[in-house]
């Protein structure tokens, strides 16, 4: 018998195949790389053509955006770096130029003491800086820190709500100015000048801590200080306190009683940092300069010399000494304005109050009522009362809309009953008209660039005299200005006309058709001449042109009343502004060249510089015996600065010159 063999237990199994090429490849699966695409290829090959092309267009409809979408922000994100760049990086120099700094002047250093004697130097185009380490004074390059930390804040706010660079250039296009092919570009970061007049920012002396290297003075201006020290000389001793020196007979003249010379030097002698002298005047200003006397002054000529010295005094040294004398004279002026036609009259009574045109006649002339406005427009910024600006601006206002012009060119006198032009029919840009178009650019930088009122009239006045009053002379084609009267073109220069090629320059400056720095060039080269082509080498008040060419004859003409020369200013303003937005030497030699011959010529001995009745003849000049105030206001203050290769010694980015040359603060947000 068999045994009971028990039943097998039951087990499942699964089969799996592999095909020779895989079993003989990696050894089965191990989910590689080339597995996977092998799958992946296996269940795209499994979809309908319908399916596959539908995923195809899908994949590449978002190529094409992804490009165009990288493109797009590729474009904003490099115009963004590029801004971010420009604003680290300096702004291009012109030559001779540097970027602006903060307008106030640190205090004066002392001047060297032992100077000695004027010693003649030989021209040289390179002079050798002499480093003496007291240098000119130089501008503050940095606020406190506290200011500084606000100024970081703001920054940081505006970047945040930076427009769109699209936005941002629209709103440009809008606020831009059109003028005969002139295009300006607006300063965005000024603010339009208002009526109502905001609180300024008290100037201060103090230096930053971080102070910028002093510029050494050079062989050049260390003899324009050794002639200003010498023309001080003769006023200190014979003339203190006065108004004007008569140098050769040691004493002096009047003309208001209100020490004109000392006033009008006052901002000269910070700018050559003479502290000595500086303190001296100083003194007699906060003793002896008193307005409460009855007297008769002309409102241009006090406005411009006085309330100008103290308010630019004021600015560079912070003292409020000059600020609380400017407003006294202000005050004192505004009678003027108590007119039918608020065309101011042309004397004012300070002590009594009181304001009359002059005695042979009721009219004023243009040059004198519209060239009062950037003095009494920066006192009511300063002390925040409106009625010197509104004053002055009605006259701008009426002038603008008055009828009898010529294609912008105004007539001389202007009748303060009616308010209507007199005179009409003769335009010059010589005396009685000649700062109504200084003005005109300079009130409109004054102001930030936003009174397009100023601008247009100054724009249409230029284009005028290319149309009426320029012409050129034989042989040597010079271009000048002469005179237009009743229909007939005159020859006639005046010298005062050499403060055209300042403006035009100053005009190019900021933005106008670089036209107008050709034109300027062209006539800063007809006012050398008018000093070349002279015996002395010094320019008569009034030359005339020849229009036609003629054997042994000069381009310059001087007639037996126009020949004597008053140490005027205006050549040389033209040459400093010319070099500093050229960067050109010869500007500077032919200023040098005016400078000796100055001494060789005016200088006197005993102290003081002389105004001279005879510029042709170099053995007897006939000395007038009346060195003017301008010559230590304007004239060698305008030759330091020619001289200086520093551009924060007086910026004109920051400062606009009045006509007297005292600097005032250009408007700009605090």
């Amino acid at each position: 018998m068999y045994s009971a063999v028990p039943a097998p237990q039951r087990r499942d199994f699964i089969s799996v195949t592999l095909s020779p090429g895989e079993a003989a490849g990696a050894g089965g699966y191990n989910n590689s790389k080339a597995w996977r695409r092998r799958s992946c290829w296996r269940k795209w090959k499994q979809l309908s053509r319908l399916q596959r092309s539908v995923i195809l267009f899908l994949f590449a409809f978002l190529a094409v955006c992804g490009v165009i979408s990288y493109t797009n922000m590729g474009e904003q994100w490099k115009s963004l770096t590029n801004k971010s760049s420009e604003d680290l990086k300096p702004e291009p120099e012109i030559p001779g130029l540097k970027p602006a700094n903060p307008a106030v002047l640190p205090a004066p250093q002392k001047a060297d003491a032992n100077l000695g004697d004027y010693k003649e130097l030989s021209p040289q185009k390179h002079p050798k800086p002499v480093h003496v380490r007291r240098g000119p004074p130089n501008l503050q390059i940095r606020p406190p820190r506290r200011e500084a930390r606000l100024q970081t804040q703001d920054d940081a706010g505006r970047a945040k709500e930076e427009p769109h660079p699209a936005d941002k250039e629209e709103k440009t296009e809008k606020s831009v100015i059109s003028w005969r092919g002139a295009v300006i570009e607006p300063d965005q970061s000024t603010e339009p000048p208002s009526s109502k007049i905001k609180e300024p920012e008290k100037p201060s002396s103090l230096e930053g801590e971080d102070q910028k290297e002093p510029v050494p003075i050079n062989e050049r201006q260390m003899a324009v200080i050794e002639a200003f020290r010498h023309a001080w000389k003769g006023y200190k001793e014979f003339a203190w306190g006065h108004d004007e020196l008569k140098p050769l007979s040691k004493s002096y003249s009047e003309w208001f009683g209100l020490g004109l010379t000392l006033i009008d030097a006052l901002d000269t002698m910070w700018i050559l940092g003479l502290k000595e002298e500086f303190e001296e005047a100083r003194k007699w200003v906060a003793t002896d300069l008193l307005f409460d006397k009855n007297v008769d002054v002309n409102l241009f000529e006090s406005t411009i010399r006085i309330l100008g010295g103290l308010l630019s005094t004021y600015h560079l040294s912070g003292d409020s000494l000059f600020l609380e004398k400017a407003k006294d004279i202000g005050n004192r002026l505004m009678p003027a304005f108590n007119t039918p036609s608020k065309i101011p009259y042309s004397d004012v009574n300070i002590g009594r109050g009181t304001a009359h045109p002059p005695r042979w006649t009721s009219d004023s002339t243009v040059a004198e009522v519209t060239s009062i406005q950037l003095e009494f427009r920066e006192l009511s910024r300063l002390t925040r009362d409106e009625k010197f600006k509104k004053a002055v601006d009605e006259v701008m206002k009426h002038v603008h809309a008055l009828s009898g012009k010529n294609d912008g060119l105004v007539p001389m006198f202007i009748n303060t009953n009616s308010g209507q032009f007199t005179h009409l029919g003769v335009y010059t840009l010589g005396a009685r008209a000649d700062s109504y178009y200084e003005y005109l650019l300079k009130q409109w930088i004054q102001g930030g660039k936003q009174e397009n009122e100023l601008l247009e009239d100054y724009m249409r006045a230029i284009e005028g005299v290319k149309k009426h009053l320029l012409q050129r002379s034989q042989p040597k084609k010079l271009t000048f200005v002469g005179e237009f009267a009743h229909g007939h073109f005159s020859a006639k220069m005046d010298h005062l006309v050499c403060f055209l090629p300042g403006t035009l320059a100053l005009g190019a400056h900021n933005g106008l058709t670089a036209h107008h720095m050709e034109l300027a060039k062209a006539l800063i080269e007809t006012c050398y001449q008018m000093y070349a082509q002279v015996e002395t080498g010094l320019s008569p008040e009034i030359v005339h042109f020849n229009l036609h060419a003629q054997k042994g004859r000069k381009d310059v003409e001087i007639k037996p009343a126009d020949r004597h020369n008053l140490l005027r200013p205006e050549t040389v303003e033209s040459l400093f502004y010319l070099y500093r937005f050229t960067g050109d030497k010869k500007y500077q030699d032919w200023g040098w060249e005016i400078l000796q011959n100055f001494n060789k010529y005016t200088r006197v001995s005993t102290g003081g510089y002389t105004s001279i009745n005879n510029v042709q003849n170099p053995s007897n000049p006939e000395p007038r015996d009346k060195m003017e105030s301008f010559f230590l206001g304007e004239t060698l203050k305008y030759m330091f600065l020619l001289f200086s290769d520093d551009v924060d010694l007086i910026n004109l980015d920051k400062y606009v010159f009045n006509t007297e040359a005292h600097p005032l603060p250009i408007w700009a947000p605090a």
